[in-house]
Protein backbone atom coordinates (compact mmCIF):
# COMPACT_ATOMS: atom_id res chain seq x y z
CA UNK A 1 0.00 0.00 0.00
CA UNK A 2 1.36 3.71 -1.06
CA UNK A 3 1.47 7.07 1.21
CA UNK A 4 -0.47 8.09 -1.23
CA UNK A 5 -2.45 7.49 -4.47
CA UNK A 6 -3.81 8.68 -7.56
CA UNK A 7 -6.77 10.29 -6.13
CA UNK A 8 -4.91 12.04 -3.54
CA UNK A 9 -5.70 10.15 -0.40
CA UNK A 10 -3.60 9.03 2.32
CA UNK A 11 -3.17 5.24 2.46
CA UNK A 12 -6.47 4.88 0.26
CA UNK A 13 -8.63 6.38 2.74
CA UNK A 14 -8.51 9.65 3.44
CA UNK A 15 -8.13 12.73 1.44
CA UNK A 16 -4.84 14.82 1.84
CA UNK A 17 -7.63 18.03 1.70
CA UNK A 18 -9.54 16.95 4.04
CA UNK A 19 -6.29 16.89 6.81
CA UNK A 20 -4.95 19.78 5.57
CA UNK A 21 -8.40 21.45 6.45
CA UNK A 22 -8.39 19.18 9.84
CA UNK A 23 -5.02 20.73 10.53
CA UNK A 24 -5.88 24.80 10.27
CA UNK A 25 -8.87 24.37 11.91
CA UNK A 26 -6.99 23.05 15.03
CA UNK A 27 -4.76 25.54 14.87
CA UNK A 28 -7.52 28.12 14.79
CA UNK A 29 -8.83 26.71 18.06
CA UNK A 30 -5.92 26.31 19.74
CA UNK A 31 -4.58 29.91 18.77
CA UNK A 32 -8.83 31.22 20.39
CA UNK A 33 -8.55 28.94 23.30
CA UNK A 34 -4.98 28.34 24.77
CA UNK A 35 -3.19 31.14 23.51
CA UNK A 36 -3.12 34.25 25.29
CA UNK A 37 -3.70 37.17 23.64
CA UNK A 38 -4.24 41.13 24.50
CA UNK A 39 -7.81 41.89 26.57
CA UNK A 40 -8.57 45.19 24.32
CA UNK A 41 -9.39 46.52 28.03
CA UNK A 42 -8.47 50.73 28.38
CA UNK A 43 -7.93 49.43 31.94
CA UNK A 44 -4.37 48.47 32.85
CA UNK A 45 -3.26 44.96 34.96
CA UNK A 46 -1.71 46.39 38.25
CA UNK A 47 -3.73 49.64 37.96
CA UNK A 48 -4.73 51.12 41.31
CA UNK A 49 -8.73 51.89 41.97
CA UNK A 50 -9.69 55.09 43.80
CA UNK A 51 -13.07 56.68 44.75
CA UNK A 52 -13.63 59.19 41.54
CA UNK A 53 -16.90 61.85 41.31
CA UNK A 54 -17.40 62.57 38.34
CA UNK A 55 -19.65 65.97 37.66
CA UNK A 56 -22.43 65.91 34.74
CA UNK A 57 -24.52 69.11 33.84
CA UNK A 58 -27.90 68.73 32.30
CA UNK A 59 -28.76 71.67 29.98
CA UNK A 60 -32.57 72.09 28.32
CA UNK A 61 -34.06 68.86 30.02
CA UNK A 62 -37.75 68.88 28.81
CA UNK A 63 -40.46 67.44 31.27
CA UNK A 64 -44.48 67.97 31.92
CA UNK A 65 -43.11 68.03 35.95
CA UNK A 66 -39.05 69.07 36.06
CA UNK A 67 -39.85 69.86 39.82
CA UNK A 68 -40.79 65.90 40.25
CA UNK A 69 -37.95 64.89 38.42
CA UNK A 70 -35.36 66.70 39.86
CA UNK A 71 -36.64 65.07 43.18
CA UNK A 72 -36.41 62.05 41.93
CA UNK A 73 -32.86 62.31 40.97
CA UNK A 74 -31.71 64.12 43.58
CA UNK A 75 -33.85 61.51 46.13
CA UNK A 76 -32.43 58.19 44.28
CA UNK A 77 -29.21 56.31 46.21
CA UNK A 78 -27.39 55.31 42.91
CA UNK A 79 -28.59 55.26 39.15
CA UNK A 80 -27.26 53.22 35.98
CA UNK A 81 -25.00 54.85 33.65
CA UNK A 82 -24.17 54.02 29.88
CA UNK A 83 -20.57 55.67 28.44
CA UNK A 84 -19.97 55.57 24.68
CA UNK A 85 -22.88 53.15 24.18
CA UNK A 86 -21.35 50.95 26.77
CA UNK A 87 -23.49 49.98 29.91
CA UNK A 88 -21.38 50.16 33.33
CA UNK A 89 -23.53 49.74 36.08
CA UNK A 90 -24.91 50.95 38.79
CA UNK A 91 -22.82 54.63 40.85
CA UNK A 92 -23.85 56.57 43.94
CA UNK A 93 -26.04 60.26 42.84
CA UNK A 94 -24.17 62.05 45.69
CA UNK A 95 -25.40 65.49 44.85
CA UNK A 96 -27.95 66.77 42.44
CA UNK A 97 -28.62 70.83 42.25
CA UNK A 98 -30.49 72.67 39.90
CA UNK A 99 -29.32 75.42 38.14
CA UNK A 100 -30.79 78.65 37.73
CA UNK A 101 -32.16 80.08 34.00
CA UNK A 102 -30.56 83.45 33.21
CA UNK A 103 -31.21 85.77 30.58
CA UNK A 104 -28.91 88.68 29.51
CA UNK A 105 -30.61 92.24 30.12
CA UNK A 106 -29.16 95.39 28.30
CA UNK A 107 -29.64 98.50 30.11
CA UNK A 108 -29.92 102.16 29.83
CA UNK A 109 -26.45 102.65 31.06
CA UNK A 110 -24.91 100.17 28.56
CA UNK A 111 -24.18 97.76 31.15
CA UNK A 112 -25.46 94.17 30.90
CA UNK A 113 -26.99 92.11 33.88
CA UNK A 114 -28.35 88.56 34.08
CA UNK A 115 -32.56 87.91 35.22
CA UNK A 116 -34.68 85.18 35.34
CA UNK A 117 -35.54 84.35 32.12
CA UNK A 118 -39.24 84.61 32.09
CA UNK A 119 -40.45 82.97 28.79
CA UNK A 120 -43.24 80.72 30.11
CA UNK A 121 -41.88 77.66 28.14
CA UNK A 122 -39.14 77.30 30.47
CA UNK A 123 -41.12 76.26 33.40
CA UNK A 124 -40.99 72.19 31.53
CA UNK A 125 -37.32 72.57 30.99
CA UNK A 126 -34.66 71.82 33.85
CA UNK A 127 -31.08 72.26 33.96
CA UNK A 128 -29.00 70.92 36.83
CA UNK A 129 -25.83 69.54 38.01
CA UNK A 130 -25.35 66.01 39.09
CA UNK A 131 -22.48 64.86 41.23
CA UNK A 132 -21.95 60.85 40.36
CA UNK A 133 -19.33 58.76 42.73
CA UNK A 134 -17.71 55.00 42.39
CA UNK A 135 -14.51 53.32 42.59
CA UNK A 136 -12.65 53.70 39.23
CA UNK A 137 -9.31 51.99 37.23
CA UNK A 138 -6.83 54.82 37.66
CA UNK A 139 -4.32 54.67 34.89
CA UNK A 140 -1.60 57.19 33.45
CA UNK A 141 -4.44 58.37 30.95
CA UNK A 142 -6.99 59.07 33.85
CA UNK A 143 -9.84 57.34 35.57
CA UNK A 144 -11.61 54.03 33.66
CA UNK A 145 -15.16 53.29 34.51
CA UNK A 146 -15.46 49.86 33.41
CA UNK A 147 -13.92 50.04 29.92
CA UNK A 148 -14.84 53.54 28.87
CA UNK A 149 -12.39 56.19 30.11
CA UNK A 150 -14.28 59.22 31.91
CA UNK A 151 -12.65 62.67 31.19
CA UNK A 152 -14.17 66.19 30.64
CA UNK A 153 -16.54 66.83 27.49
CA UNK A 154 -16.89 62.59 27.63
CA UNK A 155 -21.13 61.89 26.79
CA UNK A 156 -22.52 59.86 29.79
CA UNK A 157 -26.55 58.43 29.73
CA UNK A 158 -28.08 58.16 32.73
CA UNK A 159 -30.88 55.45 32.92
CA UNK A 160 -33.35 55.21 36.06
CA UNK A 161 -36.76 54.16 36.58
CA UNK A 162 -38.77 57.44 35.36
CA UNK A 163 -35.73 58.91 33.21
CA UNK A 164 -33.08 58.01 30.51
CA UNK A 165 -31.50 61.07 28.92
CA UNK A 166 -27.77 61.96 27.88
CA UNK A 167 -25.44 64.11 29.99
CA UNK A 168 -21.91 65.71 29.44
CA UNK A 169 -18.98 65.65 32.09
CA UNK A 170 -17.77 68.86 33.35
CA UNK A 171 -15.56 67.57 35.87
CA UNK A 172 -13.72 64.54 36.94
CA UNK A 173 -12.30 63.95 40.60
CA UNK A 174 -9.94 61.71 42.13
CA UNK A 175 -10.54 61.30 45.44
CA UNK A 176 -7.68 60.26 48.37
CA UNK A 177 -8.84 56.42 49.78
CA UNK A 178 -10.70 57.51 52.83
Amino acid sequence: MTLLDAKGRLFGKVSILDVAAALIILMVLFGIFLYPGTSGSVAQVGATTKPVEVDVMVRGLTSSDPERLFETIKNSDTTNIIIRNQPYGQVKVKNAQLLPRSTAVPQPDGTVIALPDPRPELNYTLDMLITLEDDAQITDSGPVFGNSKVKVGTQIELDGDLYNFNTSTVDVRVLEDS
